[in-house]
């Protein structure tokens, strides 16, 4: 897969989710952005655990633990920039490795993802 390709099929998912690691807790607009962008991508809670772990986590984790990071909001084309360099590169041991270590990456903000994790099940009308 090309870097186009990657930005087509995930950018907007990417980036309605990249709230999720920012200073501040997302609010009710941020959410329902969230659930609507992946109900238009079509995705199991399975393959959204593991674009959370893999696609997303190792960068944005980055930003939560960097001094001069930005806080209030993303730049959205470095952001894409970074998260499709990573993207093309998470193959093989790399795929792996991030898998391992993925609990400590998403550690931050796993209370925000079960929030929409939650959200997104009663948009669904599954049981929470």
């Amino acid at each position: 897969m090309n870097a186009q390709q990657l930005v087509d099929e995930r950018g907007d998912l990417w980036l309605a989710l990249a709230p999720l690691w920012l200073d501040r807790e997302p609010g009710e607009r941020d959410y329902a952005i969230m659930v609507n962008t992946i109900e238009h991508h079509g995705l199991s809670l399975h393959e959204l655990e593991w674009i959370f772990r893999l696609e997303l986590a190792p960068v944005m984790s980055r930003h939560q633990l960097s001094i001069t990071s930005e806080w209030r909001q993303f730049d959205d084309y470095r952001l894409m920039k970074q998260l499709v360099g990573h993207n093309l590169r998470l193959k093989g041991w790399r795929r792996k490795g991030w898998a391992l270590f993925s609990g400590l990456t998403t550690m931050m903000v796993r209370h925000r993802w079960h929030e929409l994790m939650t959200r997104l099940m009663v948009a669904r009308g599954e049981a929470a």
